[in-house]
């Protein structure tokens, strides 16, 4: 049974998606040979995208719901809930291995930056700052991906035409 499992495992299924997500873009492609890099490139961007996504589906899909249970409290709060603690996973992984880009790794780890003197220098209130704006946009997509999954799966989109005895369900 795909979508049996709590809330609690739901979550934490998602925070380990992102997570992995926010490991691979530390992957420096410096590691692969030269050659390989027109197709590991696009082939990791496009996993890295895939596993922000999919948190917050993957989250509303596997959750256990009552059969008349579309939108419920617990499911409004499903988003922000996913965004804080993906957020709280985010912070650890660039504490310890640092922030990345496109092309992999930025700098080193942000816990000995925060020691750091010149240019490589980092400031707790811009680290925090950082976070913040990380929030606020994982709060808007995570909510917004959480009500669109509950309602296309509860049935909520669906349409029954035309209104007789001749009807189709879409």
């Amino acid at each position: 049974m795909f979508r049996r499992t709590t809330m609690r495992r739901a979550v934490s299924e998602a925070v380990v998606i992102f997570t992995t997500g926010q490991l691979l873009a530390m992957i420096s492609p410096g590691v692969w040979p030269a050659i390989l890099d027109p197709v590991v490139l696009p082939v990791t961007w496009i996993l890295r995208l895939a596993l922000f996504i999919t948190p917050p589906v993957w989250a509303a899909m596997r959750v256990v719901s009552t059969r008349r249970e579309k939108m419920s409290r617990r499911f409004w709060w499903l988003g922000p809930r996913l965004a804080i603690y993906c957020t709280m996973a985010g912070a650890l992984v660039a504490l310890l291995l640092g922030e990345s880009g496109a092309f992999g790794p930025t700098s080193g780890p942000d816990i000995v930056r925060f020691f750091a003197h010149g240019r490589d220098a980092l400031s707790l209130g811009a680290f925090i700052v950082g976070r913040l704006v990380t929030l606020s946009l994982l709060l808007v997509y995570f909510t917004i991906a959480v009500v669109c999954t509950r309602l296309a799966n509860g049935g909520f989109l669906r349409f029954t035409m035309p209104a007789g005895r001749g009807r189709v369900t879409l």
